[in-house]
């Protein structure tokens, strides 16, 4: 069923309208009972729906067991989601109608920084709580915006020195052109040179592109022992197709930025194998929460679904509307955020607590390759606190 305006109640006989008129005023708190509704923007058509329905599964697990248990303080939660195509204009436009006809209390998404830049001054001007899943550059602070992924220091900071170490310290970086890999790429530059290395080239590409042989040639012949890799969806999908295709892989080891294992399947069996990424959540973990967690998913949305820490991200970033309620005391917009602030949930690999003044989250992260259809986990790094560069 097309998800674009059509909202997913996950309790049965729960219903319940919202009075409060649109405003940029604190919209009055729900009373007990009054479905809590919380909008979703993301994309699930498009170049970059694998993330947007990755995202969507740890969304409705969320929604379904709080609903089991109860609710939020007695209330269900309603879910609204919005396609947002990976657009940016369509995101403000679907944020704005969850915002201003639906009512919503609070959302969650999108997946691009384009699109999230472009939604926070609606956020900020109707005062809306945003919970940003995605991992991303930094720097996208305020007091709407909860950042439940990673910023650059968490995702680079363990996962070069290792490439380093490991595979020689020529380096290349390729990536789509947009903020997301050019601050990516900055803070990966410094740390590169941080540790003696040498940066052989770095270029990006713009969405679309159908052929890469020419930039696969051009980073063969840079003698680059590393590619610090940013080409998200169907884009990146393609570009390590041909890179297979070509033997690019037997030169250079991979450092993939916002890898989803989703990827491995697309890539072709056999395919995509001993790339490097930091994440803070791999489905094959051993730990018994991430078994628990991934057994869950699996009941719900079958044994083949591929589950990326885009799944646990977003699951958290409802659990944490759950728990930041729940200690405010009530449901509204601003308590939901004084609940957020300083917040520590359980997650499905540990603790994680959102900054009470930045926002940001920090949360336990692991070094991992790419190996058969999954990521093995070879290092925990313990947790890491995020620089999201909020001043």
């Amino acid at each position: 069923m097309k998800q674009t305006r059509r909202h997913f109640l996950a309790t049965a006989g729960a219903a319940g309208t919202v009075a409060a008129a649109a405003s940029t005023f604190p919209a009055p708190a729900i009373a007990a009972g009054t479905p809590v509704r919380i909008g979703a923007v993301q994309p699930l058509s498009g170049f970059l729906e694998l993330y947007g329905k990755q995202a969507k599964l740890g969304i409705d697990l969320a929604v379904k067991e709080i609903n089991a248990a109860g609710g939020i303080m007695g209330s269900p939660v309603e879910l609204l989601y919005e396609d947002n195509k990976t657009d940016p204009k369509t995101s403000v436009e679907r944020t704005t109608s969850l915002i201003r006809r639906d009512k919503v209390l609070a959302i969650t998404g999108p997946i691009t920084s384009n699109a999230r830049d472009a939604m926070a001054p609606t956020i900020q001007r109707m005062k809306t709580p945003l919970l940003y899943a995605t991992n991303y550059e930094g720097g996208a602070c305020g007091r709407y915006l909860f950042g439940l992924n990673t910023v650059p220091n968490q995702e680079l900071e363990k996962l070069l020195p290792a490439m380093n170490e490991m595979f020689g310290n020529s380096y290349y970086m390729f990536g789509a052109d947009y903020v997301w890999p050019q601050k990516m790429f900055e803070t990966a530059e410094g740390i590169v040179g941080a540790l003696g290395g040498t940066v052989a080239g770095k270029e990006f590409t713009p969405w679309g592109v159908k052929e890469f042989a020419p930039v696969i040639r051009r980073i063969k012949d840079s003698g680059a022992k590393v590619l610090v890799f940013a080409l998200p969806g169907a884009d990146g999908i393609t570009f390590i197709k041909q890179a297979e295709d070509f033997g690019l892989l037997k030169d250079v080891t991979v450092a993939f930025l916002g890898f989803a294992e989703t990827y491995l399947g697309a890539f072709g069996a056999g395919k995509g194998q001993n790339m490097w990424v930091t994440v803070p959540f791999a489905a094959a973990g051993q730990q018994p929460g991430v078994k628990d967690f991934v057994a869950r998913i699996r009941a719900m949305a079958g044994n083949d679904v591929p589950i990326s820490h885009y799944v646990m991200t977003h699951y958290n970033a409802m659990m944490a509307i759950k728990a930041g309620l729940e200690k405010a005391g009530k449901v509204d917009k601003e308590a939901l955020i004084g609940g957020l602030e300083g917040l520590t949930i359980q997650t499905p690999t540990g603790p994680a607590t959102i900054g009470a003044k930045d926002h940001h989250t920090t949360m336990n992260m692991y070094l991992a390759k790419t190996e058969g259809d999954g990521l093995d986990i070879v290092k925990d790094l313990g947790a890491l606190a995020p620089q999201a560069g909020c001043g």
